[in-house]
């Protein structure tokens, strides 16, 4: 994995989602509303749990730390892809690709380990009560969320960094709409199957270990509410579970198929389709999920809005 003796590019070429202007412009339209809602939605959680004691809870906490990831997580990519969208421009120096790819796998790195506690803290929740106090106590809950972040930033930091060290052929054209590991790799111009290997590993460790920890949490959850026989109990089970499972399934689902996934015979537009869902998608919906029918977030925001006007 060596220099040897190629040039490395100075810039990298995104094709983009689209090459017709007519579909630029509406994506361009499209995908600049949903970067506005998900920067509302999500800086409305950030704002609501610091403002109301009443949601200074563990669950919250860690709501407030996903909604940070996500607003950090959408601003690597989306006002890049609308640049591109707008300007039909797609040119990235190298060290802006670098960096934009360390920003996104490190960020979308702390939102799958950060999903797995949140459904852990549930578990802990319905199924132990009496002990949930101890078991996410304060410090508890700050050494789980910095471990999170610390944990997603060192794993994109090797993975990156493995990534450049390998040298790049002279037309470096990457058929995607932003600088991803899997499609950088790609144009490298020696051998990649160790690097390959070791990004799958850590692929592994991040996404299929946390997405484990939210099945078998769920499971439990489920399987304690059936134990009490009763209908309410069975309703809030799959009210608790099943919107949640829904958009983790749909976040870990789509980045299984473009890091995990075998890359021989995938379609590039395959790949660009999953991104956009896990990119741009799953940052908009997951405060919406989290807080949509929950009594609390919308006490909490009648308080908020009758402080603000009184």
């Amino acid at each position: 994995m060596g220099a040897g003796n190629f040039t490395s590019p100075t810039e990298f070429i995104l094709v983009g989602l689209s090459s017709d202007r007519d579909t630029q412009i509406l994506l361009f339209v499209l995908i600049l509303l949903m970067y506005i809602f998900t920067l509302v939605g999500n800086l409305g959680v950030i704002v609501l749990v610091r403002a109301d004691s009443h949601l200074h809870t563990p669950m919250y906490f860690f709501l407030s730390n996903l909604s940070s990831v996500e607003i950090g997580f959408v601003t690597s990519t989306v006002p890049q892809m609308l640049n591109h969208l707008l300007t039909g421009h797609g040119e990235l120096s190298l060290i802006r690709c670098a960096l934009q790819m360390y920003m996104t796998l490190s960020l979308g790195s702390v939102e799958a380990i950060l999903l797995g506690v949140m459904a852990y803290d549930r578990y802990v929740a319905i199924c132990h009560p009496l002990v949930y106090a101890t078991v996410m106590g304060r410090w508890h809950q700050l050494q789980l969320a910095s471990a999170c972040w610390v944990g997603g930033f060192i794993i994109a930091a090797i993975c990156v960094s493995i990534t450049f060290w390998h040298p790049f052929c002279s037309s470096c054209c990457i058929n995607h709409f932003v600088c991803e590991i899997p499609m950088v790799l790609k144009l490298a111009c020696d051998d990649t199957r160790i690097t390959g290997y070791i990004i799958v590993m850590f692929a592994g460790i991040v996404i299929l270990g946390p997405f484990s920890i939210i099945l078998a949490s769920y499971g439990l959850i489920l399987l304690s509410m059936l134990q009490m026989w009763s209908s309410a109990g069975l309703r809030k089970a799959f009210f608790t579970c099943g919107s949640h499972l829904a958009v983790v399934t749909l976040f870990y689902g789509t980045i299984i198929f473009v890091y995990i996934r075998p890359q021989s015979g995938t379609s590039p537009e395959n790949e660009k389709q999953m991104a956009v869902f896990y990119l741009v998608v799953t940052p908009l919906l997951n405060p919406l999920i989290y807080t949509l029918r929950n009594k609390d977030v919308h006490e909490a925001i009648v308080k908020v809005l009758q402080r603000w006007v009184l």
